[in-house]
């Protein structure tokens, strides 16, 4: 696979949403070399100087006031990162440690941080040669930068730390040696531009958002097979209705089910002389909740794609004003907000297919499917505690969703004062996309069952080709079995899009107007 080239400050959520999804090396156009070597060169010029610049030829944090000797500035950089090294916990996936690598080489490559040309080099050749530091995941409050996270990435290209490489954990030097790279000495600031940022809470909770919005994209079909399964009315999908509020989220999901459902059987069948005046909300309501996750999606899309292009450490290199300028462009406060926004999307198409699945089982409201869609009820318990468990992977979902923004706590000696909690924020994203893929299976199997009670009447073709998908690897309900390799298969489906891509791209909706949806 050739590299793909990214210029920083114009990279796409399609951009990194292919780095996630297939781990491509990856370079920086070249035409930003020139800015970051200027901004390398200010920054060399002040650590020979006698003004005092912060984290050139300072202390940090609290420590800001101690001045160091020029002839020390290396020593500062190297103890700075080995101090940083204070992650704990289990070790963040490899795929979302290669996208925040990548991040920090976009956030650099503005040329505003003051880190030389090959710095960022070798962090292209560990992207190549698939050098993948290992990142603890906890210890990053969000916001003098993700300093734990980002410190242990930078220790391997010191030649410290620990990094995958070939399938084996070992030492950072001996994973550089073995890939042929050889470990940088960071110069004047450099240890700091590299562990000063938000590329960490970023990398986390823009994989929280890809994966969120395949979900999102799976509750279509599975909200489509279920309401044909209860027989629910369409009529509330009708265009007019939504064109009459406006939100793009909405028109979209009721257009995509709309189309979804057409030419069903089963819809024509009850058209007309319907006993039932309205669906539960459950059914009725699908666009205009499910529409407003989307919207919300997109709107925390447009945040990280923001961020995913910003220099964000302190101090920042003003080329154009020669100056060198402490900020807070590490506060990670855009990205709590998002991350916070997903969660909350997440938690609710859980809870809202939570109550399809709940609909189904329940005889008294599923219009003729026997309950807990049991081929033989009393004797046989069918989808009783399938639906229990997406009770709880809801609960659990909607606890998770409290918002971690409006957390904060002072660190670092009352100098950082205000966090943003970020990191941790953007970390649940993976534990709530997971519930939700559970949840989503089992309401594939449940809606599945309806329909086939609903023979000799079909689905629409396009149900039909996602039923067929299914019954492949899953058969039927006849009877009691041991059900948590359905449930496992079936979420499967779901989490790999397999499904999904059985459904015509033009019924879709996508994440963003250049956003390809996957």
């Amino acid at each position: 696979m050739s590299a793909l080239t990214l210029t920083p400050g114009s990279v796409t959520l399609a951009d990194l949403e292919r780095i996630y999804r297939e781990e491509p090396a990856v370079r920086i156009d070249r035409s930003a070399e020139a800015a970051i070597n200027l901004a390398a060169e200010r920054v060399a010029r002040a650590a020979g100087g006698s003004e005092a610049v912060y984290g050139v030829n300072t202390g940090f944090g609290k420590l800001a006031s101690v001045k160091i000797a020029p002839k020390d500035t290396a020593t500062l950089q190297r103890n700075l990162i080995l101090s940083h090294c204070c992650g704990v916990g289990e070790a963040l996936d490899r795929t979302t440690t290669r996208l925040m690598m990548v991040l920090k080489l976009l956030s650099l490559g503005r040329g505003a941080s003051g880190v030389r040309f090959e710095v960022l080099k070798l962090i292209e050749d560990c992207l190549e040669k698939g050098v993948t530091p290992v990142i603890p995941a906890q210890g990053s409050v969000g916001a003098s930068g993700d300093l734990a996270p980002l410190a242990h990435m930078t220790a391997v290209l010191i030649g410290e730390g620990e990094a995958e490489f070939g399938g084996n954990r070992m030492k950072g030097g001996d994973a550089l040696a073995k890939a042929g790279l050889d470990p940088v000495v960071l110069g004047p600031k450099e240890g700091l531009g590299l562990i000063n940022g938000t590329q960490f809470s970023t990398a986390c909770a823009l994989t929280g958002l890809f994966d969120a919005w395949r979900l999102a994209e799976a509750t279509l079909v599975t909200a489509s097979l279920s309401t044909d399964a209860i027989m629910g009315s369409t009529a509330p999908l009708l265009p007019e209705i939504h064109e009459l509020r406006g939100h793009r989220g909405q028109i979209e999901v009721a257009r995509a089910m709309r189309e979804i459902m057409d030419g069903s059987e089963i819809r024509e069948s009850h058209r007309e002389d319907d006993t039932r005046v309205q669906d539960p909300y459950c059914i009725r309501c699908q666009p205009q909740v499910a529409g407003a996750c989307v919207d919300l999606l997109r709107m925390a899309g447009r945040t990280l794609e923001i961020e995913a292009n910003a220099a964000t450490d302190n101090p920042l290199v003003l080329i154009d004003a020669d100056r060198i300028v402490s900020g807070g462009n590490f506060h990670a406060e855009p990205v709590a907000f998002a991350a916070d926004q997903i969660a909350l999307a997440i938690a609710e198409l859980g809870a809202i297919s939570q109550r399809r699945v709940a609909l189904m089982v329940d005889p008294t409201l599923s219009f003729d499917l026997p309950p807990f869609l049991a081929r033989d009820p009393g004797l046989n318990s069918g989808m009783m505690i399938a639906e229990v468990t997406t009770a709880a992977l809801m609960s659990e979902n909607k606890h998770l969703a409290n918002p971690c923004s409006t957390d904060s706590t002072p660190t670092s000696a009352n100098q950082e004062d205000h966090v943003s909690m970020a990191a941790h924020g953007a970390r649940r994203l993976a534990r709530m996309n997971a519930n939700l893929c559970q949840i989503l299976g089992v309401e594939l199997l449940c809606a599945a069952e309806g329909i086939e009670h609903r023979a000799p009447l079909r689905t629409s073709a396009a149900l039909q080709t996602v039923m067929s998908g299914l019954r492949g690897v899953v058969p039927p309900l006849e009877k009691d079995r041991y059900m948590a390799p359905d449930l496992e298969t079936a979420a499967d489906l779901i989490r790999t899009r397999k499904l999904v891509a059985a459904v015509s791209p033009a019924h879709m909706i996508t994440l963003g107007d250049a956003h390809a949806a996957g």
